[in-house]
């Protein structure tokens, strides 16, 4: 089973998803039923915060001084029967703006996504990585979206 740890840094994300830890539960069960998936003991945190936070976050660790929309801090921690693989940090303000032309549960089920790829070893430094995330990631996407 797949687990997430929510921290709500940035209250504007339960205006929008009511409790994130619920949503996160319901769609982290759906994918642990699925055929890649099935097997996975794994645990990661979630920051839900702003673009604020974001820009100190990508500096401290990137050295970019911008926002960004995802963060993946890989790391992995084995205990008895599930692997820590890691945190993601997620910006509200980026979602809520790519949002208008699509929906915010898309467009966070996204980023959550590829952050949690990014955790379990997916990459897109170059064009064969990134299309094989991408591919990946709307055929998770398809579990909760009809996506194109």
């Amino acid at each position: 089973m797949i687990k997430a740890n929510v921290i709500s840094g940035y209250l504007n994300w339960t205006k929008i998803i009511k409790d994130p830890n619920i949503y996160l539960k319901k769609r982290l069960k759906i994918l642990s039923k699925t055929p890649f998936f099935k097997n996975k003991n794994h645990e990661f945190s979630i920051l839900l915060t702003n673009n604020k936070k974001m820009k100190n976050l990508n500096y401290k660790f990137r050295k970019k001084n911008k926002t960004t929309d995802v963060l993946s801090f890989p790391i992995k921690i084995k205990d008895k029967k599930k692997l820590y693989v890691g945190d993601i940090a997620i910006s509200f303000e980026i979602i809520k703006k790519r949002s208008k032309e699509t929906n915010f549960f898309l467009e966070f089920d996204k980023m959550w996504i590829h952050g949690y790829l990014h955790l379990i070893g997916y990459d897109h430094k170059k064009l064969d990585d990134f299309s094989k995330m991408f591919k990946k990631e709307k055929s998770i996407l398809k579990y909760f979206h009809k996506v194109n």
